[in-house]
């Protein structure tokens, strides 16, 4: 199983993440811009963002099958992607292998967004917060496609461990409680 969580810069996906492997048994993180980092030595192909690169999407899709087959378990994948056919593609080709999507948006108001932005400290943060602030805008123009592909969960003012718990509680298998 993948649960991808969806939504801008600064939603608290990659934190949500963290919790929810933690409340799920067999559950672990696949950052999927590793793959993308893996591409931009081919300088022709991955121009500025790597999801742009056809190679990205396919490769996600062999290395979550890949994992899977490998470990077993389910994958929790925090990756933002606001282009609708690279969503498509994606969970087409996950779909595809025969393994199951859950898709969520970590959903935050504008004003909360670049304030979370501008307040982050972590030191591999800081030089990312422009093109943080860059996607808040394309993140809003995705949003009326998201609400149809994904569940949306407003983090505006929840924790990152409530918006886990109430991902776990979803997405938990009959008979397969949440580890607390």
């Amino acid at each position: 199983m993948i649960i991808w969580l969806n939504g801008t810069f600064g939603a608290g996906k990659t934190t949500t993440a963290h919790e929810l492997t933690a409340l799920l048994p067999e559950s672990r993180i696949f950052d999927t811009e590793h793959v993308g980092f893996m591409l931009r030595h081919v300088r022709d192909l991955v121009d500025g963002d790597f999801q742009h690169a056809k190679p990205w999407r396919g490769l996600v899709v062999a290395t979550a099958s890949q994992l899977l087959d490998h470990f077993g378990g389910s994958l929790v994948v925090p990756q933002t992607v606001l282009v609708r056919p690279y969503w498509q593609e994606i969970h087409e080709g996950l779909t595809a292998a025969g393994i199951p999507v859950h898709h969520f948006v970590l959903h935050t108001d504008r004003a909360t967004l670049a304030h979370r932005i501008d307040t982050d400290t972590k030191p591999d943060t800081i030089p990312a917060r422009q093109w943080r602030h860059d996607h808040l805008t394309p993140y809003e123009e995705a949003l009326p496609w998201l609400r149809e592909e994904a569940e949306v969960i407003d983090t505006t003012d929840v924790t990152a461990d409530h918006v886990a718990r109430r991902i776990a509680a979803t997405v938990a298998p009959a008979g397969h409680p949440v580890t607390d």
